[in-house]
């Protein structure tokens, strides 16, 4: 079995001196990987990050699965970009995700562009795969979690938690592999993406696409990178990750501290500015490709279809504890969408509780601070783990 581990270099650097993505921690699945789309992916590389250690008996791993724009730093500073962790509230020694207990494992999704087979990727020949990548999905996605969890002799993960499109993969993780898991926690998800959000996303997709820079995706073969249009798709996006209370706080109408004597292009208001630097801020750590690919697979997401369109026969005798995590003021997957999955969970007779966070930070929460959250996650975990015989 050819698993090859790549070395990797840890901690914030200067700009002149950040490793590479080759230069990531790297493993390499031993065999190719078949993909929904009938095709298949050989040498697939999956970049990952690991904090605590793996006990002997191999029963204390947790697997966190990212958001769109998330990637295999959680709880540790990007090497390549130099930012802090993502998820530093959650993940740490005496964090609700004890690294002293547990064994945290963080991978890149299928299709992203910090370090996993994606669109940037070179393809056998040596060429940038671009739009030439095959589609994918969230369940391709958890295929290759499934393949490398394998790959590092773990036979089964005591928690695979995420939120948002890593919500989704911890839902696929318990139909597609429900003896592999012990608890799970989805957060801030959905089982299904809403016309709304595949609107959204759509409307992003279709800013890259204009982009003259995008080049029909083959971009990077041609040198040049469609930022402008990955900036707007940010924007856009960004907005449906925030409350309109939360903005009003923030921003409300407030100007920029300037007179505006005449039209101009530039930022008027608070707000604009506000997304103007997240849309510059991102396109620095972030692929083109790789976000139409991931948000098409976030669109694709439907639980039940594949089960006579009914979402309970998709659990339909799972051992699974599930406990789900939703926030009143998200209206990109809002919390009545977390009570449909709950319903549809006790129709199947799992072990399920559902906890709605009162909270005006809007979809975003889950990263941000709210102590109610965290205290829950704790409290979960912690009966999980005494319950799966782990000591404290």
């Amino acid at each position: 079995m050819d698993i090859r581990h790549e070395a990797h270099r840890t901690g914030p650097m200067p700009d002149a001196t950040r490793p590479s993505l080759d230069a990531l921690r790297k493993l390499t699945l031993p065999a190719p990987l078949a993909l929904d789309c009938g095709e298949s992916l050989e040498e697939v590389e999956i970049a990952y990050e690991t904090w605590g250690e793996l006990n002997a008996d191999r029963t204390n791993a947790v697997l966190v699965c990212h958001a769109l724009t998330g990637d295999q730093y959680p709880a540790g500073p990007n090497p390549l970009t130099g930012r802090g962790a993502w998820w530093p509230r959650l993940i740490g020694p005496g964090k609700p995700v004890d690294t002293r207990r547990f064994h945290v494992i963080a991978t890149n999704v299928l299709g992203g562009c910090m370090g996993t087979t994606g669109p940037a990727s070179s393809r056998p020949d040596g060429r940038p795969w671009g739009t030439d990548f095959p589609v994918i999905t969230i369940a391709d996605m958890v295929r290759a979690q499934r393949a490398f969890v394998d790959a590092l002799g773990i036979d089964s993960l005591f928690c695979v938690l995420g939120g948002s499109m890593g919500g989704m993969q911890v839902m696929e993780w318990a139909v597609q592999a429900p003896e592999k898991v012990f608890c799970a926690l989805p957060i801030a998800s959905t089982a299904r993406h809403s016309a709304q959000n595949i609107a959204f996303y759509e409307v992003g997709r279709q800013a890259i696409m204009a982009d003259p820079d995008w080049c029909e995706g083959h971009y990077i073969a041609r040198g040049r990178r469609p930022d402008r249009g990955l900036a707007v798709a940010r924007m856009a996006a960004h907005i449906t990750y925030v409350s309109e209370s939360a903005l009003k706080r923030k921003f409300d109408r407030d100007l920029q501290d300037r007179a505006a004597t005449s039209f101009s292009f530039d930022a008027d208001f608070q707000i604009e500015s506000y997304l103007r630097h997240q849309g510059r801020s991102f396109v620095d750590r972030f692929d083109a490709n790789s976000y139409l690919y991931v948000t098409r697979a976030m669109d694709y997401f439907d639980l039940g279809a594949a089960h006579g369109g009914r979402l309970a026969n998709a659990f339909a005798g799972s051992p699974v504890r599930f406990c789900l995590f939703s926030f009143s003021s998200d209206w990109h997957y809002p919390p009545a969408e977390a009570m449909e999955l709950t319903r549809a969970l006790v129709a199947a007779g799992v072990d399920v509780s559902h906890i709605e966070i009162e909270t005006d930070k809007g979809h975003d929460a889950f990263l941000l601070e709210e102590p109610g959250f965290e205290a829950a996650v704790a409290g979960f975990l912690d009966a999980s783990a005494r319950q799966r015989g782990l000591a404290g």
